[in-house]
């Protein structure tokens, strides 16, 4: 699913689909641009890029609220499994730098100041031991 897709969602489907509201979309959007346009050394040189911006920053958060496979979101996109996690990895980079989607340090989390309100919970599959079929 292509950004020019999904611009003409109201703010409560935009949010439902992303996970993020279109305001905090728009800033990660800045920033990713920002640095995008600054780390180029030949801006008007090259072939156009397949995927915009947007719809790098769309596939990240696609790949974070869905937990889809690369290789799934490679397929909705054209591009290979490398490719996708390449764009991951350099858009993850990319909004770590910038202050206002950068999480604080475990030593700076452990200060009794510091009052939360939301919880991440880890929920990655771990094996479970099935007894064998057959065995006393």
């Amino acid at each position: 699913m292509f950004y020019k897709e999904i611009e003409r969602l109201n703010s409560r489907q935009f949010k439902r689909l992303t996970g993020v509201k279109r305001e905090v979309f728009d800033q990660m959007l800045a920033v990713v641009n920002e640095a995008k346009t600054c780390s180029r050394k030949h801006p008007t040189r090259g072939a156009p890029a397949k995927l915009s911006n947007a719809d790098k920053l769309l596939l990240l958060l696609m790949y974070y609220r869905e937990y889809r496979t690369q290789f799934h979101i490679g397929v909705t996109y054209g591009i290979s499994e490398s490719r996708v996690c390449e764009i991951i990895k350099e858009v993850e980079r990319i909004l770590i730098q910038d202050s206002r989607f950068h999480l604080p340090g475990k030593k700076a989390l452990l200060k009794e100041e510091n009052h939360f309100e939301a919880v991440l919970i880890d929920v990655t599959e771990s094996p479970v031991e099935r007894p064998k079929k057959n065995s006393d």
